[in-house]
């Protein structure tokens, strides 16, 4: 059971108005289905609109933020708790030791280099969430495909593509991530070496 996913996604609002749209419909969907939002804490862009869609349907946002970011103002101040850490890497961290479950929505390098970590670390068997991509509008359809050439020319197995759930619906993505059985991967490292 999924009690709480960590949602990486673009600290702008991007170009699209339903990038907006979807980043509230899937906080408040995930209110709805009682499952609690950890993110990156702030008020802003993407990041900002999922939280205020939980926020909207009473739901729980615990918000990750580096000390430096909270004191350049971005801070979303209604969260139902909000911590603060000293990097971007122990914000990661933190965010994946505190869910069950991940998501990417349309970003920039830092929602992609997330999104990566996360997958790398189911690779190597550091954890078995489910990690889904919110594809609104077709927007990650070239990282998709080149996820497919890397397969194809052998630098990925197809088991580790098949960690990457996939949809352009809310309710679906969380349907396959609700129903994710991680595949049986060798330990490469251990958690406490990383």
């Amino acid at each position: 059971m999924m009690k709480s996913i960590t949602v990486f996604c673009g600290s702008s609002i991007g170009t699209e108005d339903n990038y907006k749209l979807q980043a509230r419909l899937l906080g408040q969907a995930l209110a709805k289905q009682g499952i609690g939002l950890v993110y990156g804490g702030a008020k802003v862009g993407l990041m900002g609109a999922v939280a205020d869609g939980v926020l909207s349907e009473n739901g729980q946002v615990v918000g990750v933020l580096p000390y430096f970011l909270q004191t350049k103002e971005v801070a979303h101040e209604g969260l139902t708790e909000l911590i603060i850490v000293e990097s971007m890497h122990e914000r990661k961290k933190k965010m994946n030791d505190l869910s069950d479950g991940i998501i990417a929505m349309p970003g920039g390098f830092g929602t992609l280099e997330e999104l990566f970590e996360m997958l790398t670390w189911a690779q190597l068997g550091l954890h078995k969430k489910p990690i889904g991509i919110l594809n609104i509008d077709g927007f990650y359809d070239p990282l998709i495909e080149f996820v497919q050439k890397m397969v194809d020319h052998g630098f990925l197995k197809l088991i580790n593509q098949e960690m990457m759930l996939v949809s352009n619906e809310v309710e679906d993505l969380l349907h396959q991530m609700k129903n994710y059985v991680a595949p049986e991967v060798e330990k490469w490292i251990h958690k406490e070496s990383v």
